[in-house]
């Protein structure tokens, strides 16, 4: 028997997308230009800055006006307290804080830096493109649920969506994809009781597969000016079925580096 390829293709062809642009459209597009047919099993990959960017989540910090808390902390930060305010309000608990960074517990759910607010590739209309930042989509579940129910109506084919966000992690250097919302695939493998090739029964092992995807799709799409924020994937080792973020997030209880 065969072992099992995992394909990975970047998007190629995507514009530069703008609030209120249909996302599902302009993907099918793209990969009905490059011939790619989607089929049963595939799994479509998308930064979560396009998502945002579609959903106008894009923000001027010039109308931003920031509170006293957002001075202060700006001013252990060394950031601007506009941006801090931003921070703030998609944050639901402020866990660490140093000059150049603000680690946050996000109101969806996980810790990362800043909230996840990016500054880089965000242009909005006539402005200075330092003026303005992008937030986190407002619930990418959902979002990851609308365009996958989209693409499956185009393509009448059983997909998996995965929207991904670039993350640094507690134990190691480096940014990494990881998932911040999924629609029609698994976000935990549970292996356990599963036998390894000496017949014993893993005890333990759950397999943070919607990460480890994320992590190898970010590869294909790249950190900076690539213009490929989507990707296509075939050959994913696990079957799909409906799964949520949720299975991926520790409880604070379980987290050792609070």
């Amino acid at each position: 028997m065969s072992s099992p390829v995992l394909t990975i293709t970047p998007v190629t062809g995507i514009p530069f997308i703008q609030p209120g642009d249909d996302l599902a459209e302009i993907i099918f597009q793209s990969l009905t230009r490059m011939n790619l047919d989607l089929v049963d099993g595939d799994i479509l990959v998308v930064t979560s800055k396009i998502v945002s960017k579609a959903e106008g989540r894009q923000v001027n910090l010039v109308e931003v006006q920031p509170s006293q808390a957002a001075i202060q902390l700006a001013g252990l930060a060394g950031k601007d307290p506009r941006l801090v305010e931003l921070i703030l309000g998609e944050s639901s608990l402020v866990l660490r804080c140093k000059a150049g960074t603000i680690i946050v517990e996000h109101r969806l759910g996980f810790v990362c830096a800043n909230a996840g607010i990016d500054h880089s590739n965000v242009c909005g209309g006539e402005s200075q493109t330092e003026d303005w930042v992008l937030l986190l989509p407002e619930d990418p579940q959902a979002s990851a649920h609308r365009l996958r129910h989209c693409l499956e109506e185009r393509s009448a084919a059983r997909l998996g969506v995965l929207i991904i966000d670039s993350h640094g992690r507690a134990w190691r250097l480096g940014t990494v994809g990881m998932a911040i919302g999924l629609s029609g695939m698994p976000g935990l493998v549970d292996l356990r009781g599963v036998p390894d090739l000496f017949g014993y029964n893993l005890q333990i092992t759950q397999v943070g597969a919607a990460d480890e995807l994320a992590a190898a799709a970010s590869l294909m799409i790249g950190q900076a000016a690539e213009a490929t924020p989507a990707a296509h994937v075939r050959g994913f080792p696990y079957a799909l079925r409906d799964g949520s973020l949720r299975e991926l997030l520790r409880t604070r209880e379980e987290d050792l580096f609070r």
